[in-house]
């Protein structure tokens, strides 16, 4: 039997049509982005991948500090850090006369560590007594110079003159424009400072976008409410005093931070157990752990501390690399 069909007449216009609906789709086809498999898969290719280990350090330096210690090679740096779990270490010039017997510069710094920068990360510093030529703008090019070699930072700070004299003034508003996190010490030599921490907190108000990292006696002194201007260049001992200046600046100032470096940061810890312990949990967003090691066979007491405080897991991820690795950017 034949069927009749219908003979399906196609104008020009319709040909024409047809044609460029279906070459539009093809292009879609081609420029759609694919899909994702997994979302942790799309996650994990957008993250920064960082080389293995438990810490970051904050606080580390390189070549001879002190006249009575050896020098601090990259290479030691790096087989102490394979062996003790620390993936990233910040590393930081000296470059005031009161900071060290020898003197370490950014430049040595960034020259140091430019093979290492996956886990060597370097700041500069500048002393705020060097004399320079146009203000603000001559000291702002003076730092971005080492900041596009790859300074990720500005200290360590440890200058001879009071913590908010006007020339440290004029450091930190540099720092402010360029976005450079400061690492201070203080103690009675350098960046000297009142009970309380006055100077400190007149320099956070005025420069509210940087990031200050506080470090040295003077600066963990101050956890404890009883801390006399004596203490400020000391390790003072016995149990801490509720309402020190720590606790009260980083509840008013969200830019300030701690290094838990040194013996300094880890007697201030332990002098009271309960409340070191307390305070860690507490200010578990604003500690970075640190050990300031800078000589080769250096006891660094950190190591054995966080691992008899039994602190809670997501507590130890914050203090010992992800605060670092959140506002430092390694």
């Amino acid at each position: 039997m034949r069927v009749e069909t219908k003979e399906q007449h196609v104008t020009r216009r319709d040909f024409c049509r047809l044609a460029m609906t279906a070459s539009c789709a093809a292009a879609a086809s081609v420029l759609r982005p694919p899909v994702a498999s997994s979302g942790p898969q799309a996650n994990a290719k957008s993250e920064k991948v960082y080389p293995p280990g438990r810490y970051v350090d904050v606080h580390t330096h390189l070549g001879q500090t002190w006249n009575t210690k050896e020098p601090m090679t990259v290479e030691h740096l790096l087989g102490w850090m394979d062996a003790n779990d620390v993936a990233q270490a910040i590393v930081l010039p000296l470059v005031s006369p009161e900071s060290s017997s020898y003197l370490l510069t950014s430049d040595f710094v960034l020259t140091e560590t430019k093979p290492h920068r996956d886990r060597l990360i370097p700041f500069c510093c500048l002393d705020p007594r060097t004399s320079y030529s146009n203000g603000h703008e001559g000291l702002v090019a003076m730092l971005k110079r080492w900041v596009d070699q790859g300074a990720r930072g500005f200290g360590e700070h440890k200058a001879g003159i009071r913590f908010d004299d006007p020339r440290n003034m004029a450091l930190y508003a540099a720092c402010s424009e360029l976005k450079l996190p400061v690492l201070f010490h203080i103690d009675e030599q350098r960046n000297m400072d009142a009970p309380g921490l006055p100077g400190l907190e007149k320099t956070l108000k005025e420069y509210p976008q940087v990031v200050f990292i506080g470090h040295g006696p003077g600066w963990w002194a101050s956890i404890s409410g009883d801390t006399k201007q004596a203490d400020l260049g000391g390790y003072p001992k016995g149990p801490v005093a509720p309402g020190g200046a720590i606790d009260a600046l980083m509840d008013k100032y969200p830019n300030l931070y701690g290094d838990l470096s040194a013996g300094s940061g880890a007697g201030a810890i332990t002098r009271d157990a309960k409340f070191g312990r307390e305070f860690l949990i507490r200010r578990a967003d604003r500690l970075m752990f640190g050990t300031d090691f800078l000589a080769p066979g250096q006891e660094v007491p950190q190591l054995a501390l966080y691992r008899q405080l039994d602190l809670p897991a997501e507590v130890q991820a914050k203090i010992f690399r992800d605060n670092a690795r959140r506002v430092l950017n390694p």
